[in-house]
């Protein structure tokens, strides 16, 4: 009986990981802030790496559903390249040449990651910075209230562009600080507009996620973790990804992006006092 009660509450657990994944990791408040949060002030325990990469997998599957159709256009444009010769042509297929601005941005992110990963894990350790770092991403996502309309005006990612968004990306590693926020941001106020700012930065995540999932998966914690706690973990997260994405998206489209701004201020506070208590 016991065993059954464990198992339940596992999968209980896995559930509302996934859920606590899906809506932070694309809504622009940090999931990793969030993580050290409920792991200090819940006892939510720090979920299994392979269980972490299940869920960043489940998100995958969210951004893949999301811009299916970009990443199909994607994947054409590209095969028309390969099948003429003429890779001088990217410069007139848009999203292959949207491909190649998301490896251009793929390598900031990847060498801060390798260069400073101890640092920044180090770092996971402290709530009160995870509340500083939310009052940050306060202050980012509220910055977009301050940036004009006419502001926004290019519908193409830049090389300089994509490099840009890729450190802002890899910053993001901090706790409390919003990947999404952070590369939408850093997008707009670069001049990109709404709609591509917002398919850039996730676009750019896949890269970032598969990389994670990679590093994380591990064949000798399935049996510590089990099968149907990871697939209950990546459907919830894949599932209440999908829907942050959609509200995300049409957030940032009609320039509501501000609106998390008082949410990441509040709960930064909150915790700052409260660590300090």
């Amino acid at each position: 009986m016991a065993s059954d009660t464990k198992a339940t509450m596992t999968n209980l657990e896995t559930i509302a990981l996934g859920i606590v994944q899906g809506l932070t990791e694309f809504l622009p408040v940090s999931s990793s802030g969030h993580l050290v949060i409920f792991e200090h002030f819940l006892g939510f325990r720090e979920p299994e790496l392979l269980l972490d990469a299940s869920l960043h997998l489940g998100t995958l599957i969210a951004v893949c559903a999301f811009f299916r159709d970009d990443l199909k256009r994607i994947l054409q444009e590209i095969g028309s390249l390969v099948n003429s010769g003429q890779y001088r042509s990217f410069q007139d297929s848009p999203h292959a040449f949207l491909a190649l601005m998301v490896i251009v941005g793929s390598v900031p992110t990847a060498l801060m990651g390798i260069m400073f990963k101890d640092f920044f894990e180090g770092l996971f350790g402290s709530v009160t910075l995870s509340g500083v770092m939310l009052l940050v991403t306060g202050g980012i996502a509220g910055l977009t209230r301050l940036i004009p309309r006419s502001h926004e005006t290019l519908e193409r990612v830049t090389p300089i562009m994509a490099l840009a968004v890729g450190t802002a990306q890899g910053l993001a590693i901090m706790p409390g600080i919003s990947r999404s926020g952070t590369t939408i941001v850093c997008a707009l106020l670069l001049g990109l507009n709404r709609d591509m700012a917002g398919r850039f930065s996730f676009i750019l995540s896949i890269p970032a996620i598969i990389g994670a999932v990679i590093l994380q998966f591990n064949a000798e914690a399935l049996g510590r973790v089990g099968i149907i706690p990871l697939g209950l973990g990546l459907v919830s997260s894949a599932l209440v990804g999908l829907l942050a994405l959609r509200i995300l998206m049409g957030m940032v489209r009609r320039g509501h992006f501000y609106y998390f701004a008082p949410y990441c201020w509040a709960l930064g506070l909150t915790v700052i006092l409260l660590s300090r208590g």
